[in-house]
C-alpha cells in the first residue's frame, strides 16, 4: 500500500533520491531462466521428459515443456502413496456444523479412482467440460482431481454464485456434467444449492447429467434419468484406476473472472507449466516441510487461490492442509482461531479483508487461544495496508512469524511477487520483489521502467510456465485485454498500478480503475484507504473518485468505525480528514466521508467500489445480485438519509 507509511521490520538501509534508477531486474534466476525452470520441473513426476522448456514463437501464447507429457493427479496423489506416505494427513476437514474428516494420501487416493471411474461410467472422454459447484467439502477436491486424472478440464464456480452466473459459465464451457450438492451450511443454516443449481441447468441442454453430493439433506428437487446421487453412483466404483499420462499443454482448468464488458472470461490453464509453479511458489514463498508443517489456506475452491494453493500446489509438495467448510464467525468469533490450535496450524493464508474483520471483532479474540504454532503468516487477495499487516503479525504471529504479501492474479496462475520467509526484511504493505524466476517492472505510458520513488504500470516482461493460455474460446480478447496496452514491448499488462520505493522495493497501488485523478494528481484509492485504518478510529475503509466540477476527481470515502469510539460522527469526520492530510498530503483530503455500518462486499469478500461510486455521485444504485448480503446499501442509504455526516 502506500509507501509513505513504508518501514522495516528490521532498521533501515540508508534512503536513496527518488528518481533513481531500479538496479537490475528483480526476479531473475541466475543467468539461464530456462534453465531454472527445468530444474523446478524436475520437482514432478513426467512419464515423458519435455524437448523443449518453452516455445514461444506465437506469442502471446506460449508452450512451456513442449512434448512433455505427465497426470496432473498422479503427481499429487499416487506418487506420494507410491513412496510410503499413503498415511500421512492429506486434509485436516472441519464441517461448519463441527463435523470433522481425516483424509489420508491414501484415502484420496481411493476416493479420486472412485470419482473418475464414476465420471468414466457417464461417458465422459478426454477433453469434454465438466462444471463444479460444491461448497467446501472434500467431495470438491476428489472431483477436480478425478478430472484432472482424466484429463477433463473442470470449471469450478464458486459456491455462492447466482443460478445466471453458474448458468452462463456452463454454456460457454458446453460443460457436459454439473457435479453439485444438496445444499450448503451457511452461518448455521442449511441452504438450498441443487434447486439454484436446477434453475441455472433449465436451458442448458450440454449438461447431460448432474452429479449430486448429499450434505445438507434437505429436500432437492429430481430429474430422473438425469440427475444422479454422488452416494450412489461413486461409492459403487472399483477404488483403482490406472492414470494417463498427459500433453503439458492439455487444458487442465477453466475459471472465470469479471470482464469490463460484464461478460465473464475464462482464464484457461494448461497442465505442465502449472503445475510446475504452483508446487515451486507453495513450496518456496511458505518455507514448508511437508514431513512437519500444518498448512492452512483459507480460501474458496471456487477461486483460484483455491485450485493453487488449497488443491494443486499443497498436493503436489505433499502438504498436509486444513480445510473449512463455514464462516470465520459461525458459531463464534474464535472459529479459526480455534482451528489453528487444535490441528497445531504451522501456515495460515489468508485475505486482507478478513485481517481488517479479525482487527474490527478486536485483538481479545484471538488472545484466547494458543497460537504459538504458526510460523509463517500469508496475505492474498489485494494489496494489505501497513496497519493491518502489523496487526495480524502481532496478534496472530504473535510478533515473529514473518507475513508473506503475495501478489498474483487468476491470470498468472499463481504467485508471482512475494517476499521470503528468512529473505530482506519485510515492510508492511509491500510485496517487495519478484520470484525468481520472475520478470515483473513498473513502466510509464511508454513502456519506459521508471525509477526509484516513481509511480507507473505493473508489467510481466517475460513468459512464466502458469501464465494463462487464453481466454477459452476468444483469442481476440486475449490479446486486446492483455497484450494491447504495451504491444510493442511485448508485456503483459496486470490491470495494476504500481510504485517503486527507494529501495527499488515495489508497492501494488491496487487496480488502475482505482487510481484517482485529484487536479492532475493520481491518488491510489488503496493509499487512501491505507491512511485511514490507520487511525485508531477506524475499522474499515472504502475510497471511491466522484466526479467534481473543480478537480476532475473527488475523493469519498466510506468508514467502518471500530467498536468503542465515542467521539461523534461529525467530530470523526474531521479528524479523518485531517488525518490523511498528514499521512499522503492536503490533495489526498477526502471531500466526504461517510460513516457506514458494514461495505458491500461480493461473496468473496471483495468491496464493490461501483456501487459506493453510485452513491458518491447520487446515482440510482446499479446491480446489487453479486453482493453477499444485497441489504448492505439498504443500511447504506438509510444511514445517509439520517444525517450519516459528509464533512466538506
Amino acid at each position: 500500500m502506500s509507501p509513505r507509511s513504508d518501514h522495516r521490520v528490521h532498521p533501515d538501509s540508508p534512503p536513496t533520491a527518488a528518481g533513481e534508477a531500479v538496479p537490475g531486474q528483480p526476479g531473475q534466476a541466475g543467468d539461464d531462466r530456462l534453465a531454472f525452470w527445468a530444474r523446478q520441473a524436475e520437482r514432478l513426476d513426467w512419464g515423458t521428459e519435455w524437448t523443449d522448456v518453452l516455445d514461444w514463437s506465437d506469442a502471446p501464447f506460449a508452450r512451456w515443456f513442449v512434448g512433455g507429457r505427465l497426470n496432473v493427479a498422479y503427481n499429487c496423489v499416487d506418487r506420494h502413496v507410491e513412496a510410503g506416505h499413503g498415511d500421512q494427513v492429506a486434509f485436516h476437514w472441519e464441517g461448519e456444523p463441527g463435523d470433522t474428516r481425516t483424509i489420508t494420501y491414501a484415502d484420496l487416493r481411493r476416493e479420486v479412482c472412485k470419482t473418475a471411474n464414476a465420471l468414466l461410467s457417464l461417458g465422459l472422454r478426454a477433453g469434454d467440460r465438466v462444471a463444479i459447484q460444491l461448497p467446501m467439502i472434500p467431495e470438491a477436491v476428489f472431483a477436480m482431481l478425478a478430472c484432472a486424472r482424466l484429463g477433463l478440464p473442470h470449471s469450478v464456480v464458486f459456491g455462492g454464485f447466482s443460478p445466471a452466473a453458474l448458468q452462463s459459465r456452463i454454456e460457454d464451457a458446453e460443460a457436459r456434467l454439473l457435479i453439485t450438492s444438496d445444499g450448503q451450511f451457511r452461518r448455521g443454516r442449511a441452504e438450498p444449492m441443487k434447486a439454484h443449481t436446477d434453475e441455472a441447468t433449465r436451458n442448458t441442454p450440454c449438461v447431460e447429467h448432474v452429479l449430486v453430493v448429499r450434505r445438507t439433506g434437505i429436500d432437492v428437487p429430481w430429474t430422473d434419468g438425469r440427475d444422479l446421487w454422488w452416494h450412489e453412483l461413486v461409492d459403487a466404483q472399483p477404488d483403482q484406476h490406472t492414470p494417463e499420462d498427459f500433453d503439458a499443454e492439455h487444458p487442465l482448468f477453466i475459471l472465470y473472472t469479471s470482464g469490463t464488458t460484464g461478460r465473464p472470461k475464462g482464464i484457461l490453464h494448461t497442465s505442465g507449466g502449472y503445475l510446475t509453479q504452483a508446487a515451486y511458489t507453495h513450496g518456496t514463498v511458505f518455507g514448508l516441510d511437508p514431513d512437519a508443517d500444518v498448512y492452512w489456506c483459507t480460501a474458496d475452491i471456487g477461486w483460484i487461490t483455491g485450485h493453487s494453493y488449497i488443491v494443486y500446489g499443497p498436493l503436489a509438495n505433499r502438504t498436509t492442509s486444513v480445510m473449512y467448510e463455514g464462516t470465520p464467525n459461525t458459531p463464534h468469533e474464535g472459529r479459526h482461531f480455534e482451528i489453528i490450535e487444535k490441528y497445531g496450524v504451522t501456515v495460515y493464508y489468508t485475505a486482507p479483508t478478513l485481517i481488517r474483520t479479525f482487527m474490527k471483532w478486536g485483538e481479545d479474540v484471538p488472545a484466547r487461544y494458543d497460537l504459538s504454532s504458526i510460523g509463517v503468516l500469508g496475505s492474498v487477495g489485494e494489496p494489505i495496508n501497513p496497519e493491518a499487516w502489523r496487526w495480524y503479525r502481532q496478534h496472530i504471529g504473535g510478533d515473529r512469524a514473518p507475513v508473506v504479501d503475495t501478489w498474483w492474479q487468476t491470470e498468472t496462475g499463481t504467485i508471482m511477487i512475494a517476499p521470503l520467509p528468512g529473505g530482506p526484511a519485510a515492510k508492511p504493505g509491500s510485496a517487495q520483489t519478484p520470484l525468481p524466476g520472475i520478470c515483473a517492472k513498473v513502466v510509464d505510458d511508454q513502456g519506459r521502467q521508471v525509477g526509484k520513488g516513481e509511480s507507473g504500470y505493473l508489467v510481466l516482461d517475460q513468459p512464466w510456465p502458469s501464465m494463462l493460455r487464453g481466454v477459452w474460446g476468444d483469442d481476440d480478447r486475449y490479446r486486446e485485454t492483455y497484450w494491447s496496452r504495451f504491444a510493442a514491448q511485448g508485456y503483459y499488462f496486470a490491470g495494476d498500478g504500481a510504485r517503486y520505493d527507494e529501495d527499488g522495493d515495489i508497492w501494488l497501488l491496487g487496480r488502475v480503475d482505482d487510481v484517482m485523478n485529484v487536479s492532475g494528481h493520481r491518488i491510489s484509492t488503496a493509499e487512501v484507504e491505507s491512511a485511514l485504518v490507520s487511525h485508531p478510529a477506524v475499522a474499515e475503509a472504502a475510497v471511491v473518485g466522484a466526479s467534481d466540477a473543480t478537480t476532475g476527481q473527488a475523493i469519498v470515502a466510506f468508514v467502518i468505525l471500530r467498536g468503542g469510539t465515542v467521539r461523534s460522527a461529525g467530530d470523526v469526520s474531521g479528524a479523518l480528514r485531517e488525518h490523511v492530510a498528514r499521512e499522503i498530503g492536503p490533495i489526498a483530503k477526502p471531500r466526504q466521508i461517510m460513516v457506514v455500518p458494514e461495505l458491500p462486499k461480493t461473496r468473496s469478500g471483495k468491496i464493490m467500489r461501483r456501487l459506493l461510486r453510485d452513491v458518491a455521485e447520487n446515482r440510482e444504485v446499479g446491480d446489487v445480485t453479486t453482493l453477499a448480503d444485497a441489504s448492505v446499501m439498504d443500511l447504506i442509504n438509510a444511514g445517509l438519509a439520517d444525517g450519516s455526516p459528509q464533512a466538506g
